[in-house]
């Protein structure tokens, strides 16, 4: 039996614009320490939360990294520590693409999936582009690689009952 080759189809990482309320926080709180310096000169010093706060945030959000493959989705995510998931393409059972006011004005989209994967059944790639384009790209290869394996995905619902006493 022949090993299939894994190919690379999508790699992104979400949109800084997540960073938006927090970064506008920290400017506000920028803005009132230095009023503050103004009364009281040893508060310029407090400057430096607000700053090493964003740089945190922005690191956050560059060090999640989304990897669609022919086979898999990986997940990386962690600025010191990293952590590395993995969702087999035949596990993922619905695909939702979810596109908010301030999202579809820069472009954006958040996929929210549903897997029959035991440690990861819901996976959101927030805010990314042309998140509609790796829906279909997304959809297409699940589709082929269940083709492939032969696997196909039944939902069996509980039956509940209700008993008369």
């Amino acid at each position: 039996m022949t090993e299939e080759i894994e190919t690379p189809l999508w790699k992104g990482t979400p949109s800084q614009w997540l960073n938006i309320g927090p970064f506008s926080l920290a400017l506000l709180l920028s803005a009132g320490i230095a009023v503050g310096g103004i009364l009281f000169p040893p508060a310029f010093a407090g400057l430096i939360l607000p700053l090493i706060w964003m740089i945190w945030r922005f690191l956050v959000i560059r060090c999640e990294i989304f990897e669609l493959t022919s086979q898999r989705l990986r997940i990386s995510h962690g600025v010191f520590n990293q952590k590395i998931d993995e969702i087999e393409l035949y596990r993922i059972k619905d695909v939702l693409v979810e596109r908010k006011w301030w999202m579809r004005i820069f472009g954006l989209g958040s996929l929210h999936l549903e897997t029959s994967d035991r440690s990861l059944p819901q996976v959101t790639i927030p805010a990314i582009s042309d998140a509609i384009g790796l829906r279909e790209i997304l959809r297409k290869e699940v589709e082929a690689v269940r083709d492939k394996k032969r696997v196909r995905e039944l939902d069996f619902e509980e039956a509940h009952e209700e008993t008369l006493s």
